[in-house]
This record gives C-alpha cells, structure tokens and sequence, in this order.
C-alpha cells in the first residue's frame, strides 16, 4: 500500500516540475522568503491530505526558489498540528493545512482557542469525496447490506483523525439517517486508519478518494460507496450514498492553507496567487481528476473567510443536533 501511495506522491512532484519550471514570474514579496517554509499537517505520511500538501510544498519551491517542507504533526484529532501552528510568529513562514473541519476543533471545544481568530485562511488547494470502504473480511458490497450486517452487531469503523473530526461527525450522522450500528475507532490519521482496514482490525473504513482510489485498484479493500453528491473520476463505477438511498447527504474535503492572523498581506495574496494557479495548471487539473480530485474555487482569502465562518455556524448546529459529547 505505501508503494502504490509513494508512486503517488512522486507523480505529483513530476506534475508540478512539468509546469512550475515554465516560466513563472518572480513575484515574491520584498524579503519574503529568506528560509524554508514549513507546511504543518495533522495526519501521517501517506494520506491524501499528505499527498495535497507535498505538490503544495513543491508549488512554493519551483515558484520562489526557497525550500517549503511537509511537517507530519499526527494525533489528538488534528489538535497537536493546530496547537502547534497556533504558537507560530505571524511571519507566513508557518502554514497548516487542514480541511474545513478545522473548525470542529473550535465548535466541540477541543482547543482552547477560536480557529477563526488565531488564524487567517490564505487558500484552498483542492476538494473531493470521501469513500466508504469494508475490509474483504466483511460480506457486503452496498449500504443496504451494511446496514442489515450491524443489526446483529454494531460495525467498527475508521478514517478519522481522532475524536471530533469530519469523518466521525459524517459518519455518526450517517448513522442516524441509515439506520446503520457503528462503533468509533479512532488512529492517528487517515493512512493508519486504511493500514488497520486492509489488517482486518475495523470493519468500514472512509477516506479521501486519493488513498481510497490506490486501495480499491490494489484489491485490499471493497468501496461501497462515494460519499459525495457524484460520482468520483477515479471509481466511474462506485455508486454514490445518494443513489444507495439517502439524499442530500455528503462527507467531502476541501484542504485550505491556514497562517496566523496578523501575518502580512502581500505575503498571504503571493501564497494564494501561488497555490491557484498552480492547482488550475492543465497539468495539475489532468493529474487530480486521475486522482479523484480537483482544484478547489479560487478566492480571495477574504471570501474564503466569509465563507468559513458561515459554514461554523453550520457545524455548531450539526454538533448540538447530533448531542455529540467530546
């Protein structure tokens, strides 16, 4: 499985160096930047969020010309990463990459700070789906089966970071809505959590359609379903939780790049120029959609905010409807 994920990751360096070297104006900001940049993650090597953040990272090398790293930071749901780039100086040599359920963190009260306050979000690099998963050891190939299976026993689930996270808060609404029995195992990550799967040591598994696309081709693991509104690119015949019967409902990623607030503008809008146009390359889009992914919308920072904030109120409403305790 890590020989199919690494294989990965370097096609996405290669994609990058394709286009990155072909010219891009060197529009750094005056003094900005003079050391590696560092791109802080809340989950292990291997995942797709890992995979985001290392063509991000090379996006910033090839256009600057000054090093950015991938700094894995797993554990406590995302919270070590986040704690950790919440005592960064406000310099954009320190970034956090995470998905929208960043604000989790805030709404459950698992920080003791407010997510929208400590930092600014710069950009975001792509968006996709999820994708339900079962080991091999487990006899059902559609939702409905699923559910008919946990009516003996509750199923053991995985994909989340932790407790609190965006995947245990989808799947305990999905719960509800299917009628399924689920129990939550919590790993460090997205990448142990499909170890544990393929091992046999949970019965469902979700994660992002990067990972899940190289798992399903390896014949390790069985998809039963894209968790977001259409189908993924990379599993033409997966059928979606909309057509398996319940509607209007998704568990999708879009991965951001956060700062600390107070950090420069000029270097906020270099960073978001940066990583928008290199996730919109023709090179770029080819190689995501064979992923399963694609670029994100191209914002301002500004409307990514607006944005965000609307969407943590949703996720307040989400956690209290739930009564989820954490």
């Amino acid at each position: 499985m890590f020989s199919r994920i690494g294989i990965a990751v370097n096609g996405w360096a290669a994609a990058v160096c394709v286009w990155s070297v072909a010219g891009f104006a060197q529009d750094k900001p005056p003094g900005y930047p003079v050391r590696p940049i560092r791109i802080i993650i809340g989950v292990a090597p291997g995942a797709g969020a890992d995979m985001v953040a290392r063509a991000t990272a090379q996006l910033l090398t090839e256009r600057w010309g000054q090093n950015a790293v991938v700094d894995p930071r797993p554990g406590g749901g995302g919270v070590l990463a986040t704690e950790m780039a919440a005592k960064a100086s406000p310099d954009g040599y320190t970034l956090l990459q995470s998905g929208d359920g960043l604000l989790l963190q805030t709404a459950t009260k698992r920080v003791a700070f407010d997510i929208l306050k400590t930092f600014d979000p710069i950009v975001s690099s792509t968006q996709q789906p999820y994708i339900l998963l079962v080991n091999l050891g487990v006899p059902a190939k559609t939702l409905k089966e699923l559910v008919a299976l946990s009516a003996a026993k509750p199923l053991t689930y995985a994909g989340s970071a932790g407790v609190g996270g965006t995947v245990h808060l989808g799947m305990e609404k999905l719960g509800r809505l299917s009628g399924m029995k689920l129990k939550h195992v919590a790993y460090k990550g997205s990448a142990p959590s499909l170890l544990a799967l393929m091992a046999g040591e949970v019965n469902v598994g979700v994660t992002s359609v990067m990972s899940a696309t190289a798992a399903i081709r390896s014949g390790k693991v069985r998809g039963v379903a894209a968790l977001g509104l259409k189908r993924a690119s990379s599993l033409p015949d997966l059928p979606t939780i909309g057509e398996q019967g319940i509607s209007d409902f998704k568990i999708t990623n879009r991965y951001n790049l956060w700062v600390r607030a107070g950090t420069p503008r000029p270097i906020v809008l270099a960073i978001n120029r940066v990583v928008s146009e290199g996730m919109h390359s023709p090179q770029m889009i080819k190689r995501l959609t064979g992923e399963g992914s694609e670029p994100a919308d191209v914002q301002t920072p500004e409307a990514l905010k607006t944005e965000l904030a609307r969407y943590y109120i949703d996720l307040q409403r989400q956690v209290q409807e739930l009564g989820l305790k954490f």
